[in-house]
C-alpha cells in the first residue's frame, strides 16, 4: 500500500492521480478533512482507504497500520506563510513529519516528503548548503528544521529518503487553497468576474510585476517525485523547481492572451508582506541533474495555459 498524507491536498491529491494512471490504485490517503471541500480533490480519484492525520499519527506510534507500506509521501503540512501560531507549526510541520519518518526508517519504508525554497529567504542564491538558508517566517523554519533534522541522519540511513524543496507550484486541484492558491488561479478568477488581472507594483527593486519566481508545474513537480520512487538508491534534500525565474507579468500577460481581454493593473505592494516575501527565486537544480534525473519542466506561459484549459474543463 502507497501512503499520501495531505492526500486531499492540492500536490498530494495529484500524486494520487499519478499512482492511478500508473494502475496503483492501494492508496491509503491521510488527511484533515475539517475543510470538506479538499474531498473534491478524490472526487475522480481511485483509493483503498481515507484515515484522518490524528489517527495515522497514533497508528504509526502504535504500531498498529496493519498494512504492509510500499512507500510513504509525507506532503501534510501547514502550508500558510502568514501563520505566526509557531506551537501549532511547528507540531503540524515538524514533530508530525519526524513520526512518520521514523516510523519509516524503522520499516525500511521509502520516505518522500515536502520541504520549501522558502527556507532561503530573501537569497539570492537557492542551492542545498546551509550558508544559504535564512527562512523568513514560520512556515520556513518549520522545513528548514526538518531539513536539519533530516541532514544529522541521513549518512547512516538504510533506506531512501528525499526532502524536496518545492518552489512556485501551480496547476490543477488547488481551489481549496483560498489565498495560498497560485497566482494562476487567482487571475484567472478575476478575469472570469469581469475585472482586470492584478499584480503588485514596484517593491524591492523591481518594477511593477517584475518581481519574479520560479513557477513549477505541478504535473512536471510529481513526475519527477515518482522518477524518485523508481530509483530508491537516491537520497537526499534536492530543490525542485525549473531552474529559471520568470516573472510575474508573465503569468497575467498568458491570462490575457488566453481570454482575450483586460489588461494588468498593479496594486500598491502590501504592507504586512514587506521583509517577509521572496521577489526572486531561481532553484539550482545541480543536485537533481547529477542523481541521474533528466526530465523536462515546461515554461511558464506554457504551463499556465496548460492550466487553464484543464480549469476551464473541470470547473
Amino acid at each position: 500500500m502507497y501512503v499520501v498524507t495531505g492526500g486531499a491536498g492540492f500536490i498530494g491529491s495529484n500524486i494520487v492521480h499519478a499512482l492511478n494512471k500508473r494502475g496503483i490504485d492501494d492508496i491509503l490517503v491521510v488527511d484533515d478533512l475539517t475543510d470538506g471541500k479538499k474531498c473534491r480533490n478524490l472526487s475522480d480519484l481511485n483509493i483503498a482507504d481515507y484515515m484522518d492525520m490524528h489517527d495515522f499519527l497514533a497508528a504509526i506510534k502504535n504500531d498498529s497500520l496493519n498494512a504492509e507500506v510500499t512507500a510513504i509521501f509525507h506532503e501534510g503540512a501547514c502550508s500558510a506563510t502568514t501563520e505566526w501560531d509557531g506551537k501549532f507549526v511547528m507540531d503540524v510541520n515538524y514533530q508530525y513529519s519526524k513520526a512518520v519518518l521514523h516510523y519509516c526508517l524503522e520499516k525500511k519504508i521509502p520516505f518522500s516528503y515536502a520541504s520549501s525554497a522558502s527556507v532561503y529567504g530573501a537569497g539570492p542564491i537557492f542551492k542545498e548548503d546551509r550558508s544559504q538558508e535564512k527562512p523568513l517566517n514560520m512556515y520556513a523554519f518549520s522545513k528548514f528544521q526538518f531539513d536539519q533534522y533530516i541532514r544529522r541522519l541521513l549518512p547512516n540511513i538504510e533506506s531512501q529518503v528525499c526532502g524536496f524543496r518545492y518552489f512556485n507550484v501551480y496547476g490543477p486541484r488547488e481551489q481549496h487553497k483560498g489565498s495560498m492558491a497560485s497566482v494562476a488561479f487567482h487571475l484567472r478568477n478575476q478575469i472570469s468576474a469581469g475585472e482586470n488581472p492584478k499584480l503588485f507594483g514596484a517593491y524591492d527593486g523591481y518594477e511593477a510585476g517584475g518581481q519574479s519566481r520560479d513557477f513549477i508545474y505541478v504535473e512536471d513537480l510529481v513526475k519527477t517525485k515518482l522518477w524518485f520512487l523508481d530509483n530508491p538508491n537516491q537520497s537526499g534534500i534536492f530543490n525542485l523547481g525549473t531552474g529559471k525565474a520568470e516573472p510575474f507579468r508573465t503569468i497575467a500577460e498568458t491570462v490575457i492572451n488566453y481570454y482575450g481581454r483586460g489588461d494588468i493593473e498593479f496594486i500598491e505592494f502590501p504592507e504586512h508582506l514587506k521583509g517577509v516575501y521572496q521577489s526572486f527565486t531561481e532553484a539550482d537544480i545541480s543536485n537533481l541533474r547529477n542523481t541521474g534525473y533528466k526530465g523536462s519542466f515546461r515554461g511558464l506561459a506554457q504551463g499556465v495555459t496548460d492550466y487553464l484549459t484543464w480549469l476551464d474543463h473541470n470547473g
